[in-house]
């Protein structure tokens, strides 16, 4: 059987500069090594890769170049839904190139900074992502490209049972379920959206600040005609009767029903 893993280096090496043939030959090396003695050297492999992209901090290096490079440094985490935010939070240099809003503040933390111990979850999944997000390279626009790395995580959402989500969406991922909102009680949430989108029935999806993702639900007479940014509005979140689950925006007086996504 193929040695995936080893194929993963192999693709992501070659993005690299002018020495990368001598670095491509070296984890050609590591790759036998790696595939005799099997996936349980999962994390021996991707801070090769780390190894491997290292040369683009002394170069001129590309902001996508940066993203593939921190991907990467999120190997060293355990629990996969982190590691997902990590590759998230990875994305900031490419968003901010791009002009875009900052991706959520955890995302960025875990990206910059990222460890933990113990055995790794969805190992498999994780090579998937990443080969799949190598192949992203031969995309030349930026925007296009920001759309491939993020929707090469479909496999680790798959996994974790999070909703598939197709990019661009205002280029909002989905945080962690346990980032905290900034003002919450028992009966009300607030905060600025992140972003929104509307589907083919005109109901929408919002991303909040505080990494909740909320959907009106179908059949909701009342339709949103939202034209400004995102960051303009403020979403305010409460109960409502029977169960439900009211969804306005701060200053005006319609009323959505909801249901909460992450």
């Amino acid at each position: 059987m193929e040695c995936q893993i080893g194929h993963l280096i192999s693709i992501a090496c070659p993005i690299l500069l002018p020495s990368r043939n001598s670095i491509l030959l070296t984890f050609r090396k590591v790759q036998a090594i790696i595939c005799k003695k099997g996936r349980s050297h999962l994390r021996k492999v991707f801070c090769l890769a780390i190894l491997c992209l290292a040369p683009l901090a002394k170069a001129e290096a590309r902001p996508r170049d940066e993203t593939m490079s921190g991907a990467y440094r999120c190997a060293v985490i355990p629990d996969s839904r982190q590691w997902l935010d990590c590759y998230y939070g990875a994305a900031q240099p490419q968003r901010h190139e791009l002009g875009l809003s900052p991706a959520p503040a955890l995302q960025i933390r875990l990206a910059s900074a990222p460890s933990g111990q113990g055995a790794v979850m969805n190992g498999e999944t994780r090579s998937e992502v990443m080969l799949s997000a190598s192949r992203c390279y031969d995309i030349q626009d930026d925007r296009q490209w920001l759309d491939c790395y993020y929707n090469a995580a479909g496999p680790m959402r798959a996994a974790l049972g999070l909703a598939s989500q197709q990019f661009p969406t205002d280029y909002v991922a989905l945080p962690a379920s346990h980032v905290p909102s900034p003002r919450t009680n028992s009966a009300k949430i607030v905060s600025r959206m992140e972003g929104f989108s509307f589907d083919h029935s005109r109901n929408f999806t919002v991303t909040l600040s505080n990494g909740q993702v909320w959907r009106q639900v179908a059949g909701d007479t009342n339709y949103a005609h939202w034209n400004k940014a995102p960051s303009d509005y403020v979403a305010i979140i409460s109960h409502g009767a029977f169960g439900s689950t009211n969804f306005q925006i701060q200053g005006s007086g319609e009323v959505f029903k909801v249901k909460r996504l992450s």
